[in-house]
């Protein structure tokens, strides 16, 4: 028995010392790091593995979308 896919936007940023950060919005808390972008990319897969086995969840999460504020 295949599982489908599941398919989740992530938000990628560049802190001062260089590193990607990778944040899934639909998972809080599930976030990574890496020093390129083809590691981070291996990293996020893991990381979103991880918490869904972690929840315990089985069924697809919507993503809503992301805003931009300032303060």
């Amino acid at each position: 028995m295949s599982r489908k896919k599941r398919e989740f936007h992530i938000v990628i940023e560049k802190d001062e010392d260089g590193y990607f950060v990778a944040d899934v919005p639909a998972l809080p808390g599930c976030h990574t790091q890496a020093k390129t972008l083809d590691q981070l990319m291996k990293r996020v897969r893991q990381a979103i593995t991880l918490w869904l086995e972690a929840k315990g969840i089985s069924r697809q999460i919507d993503f809503v979308g992301v805003q931009r504020i300032a303060v």
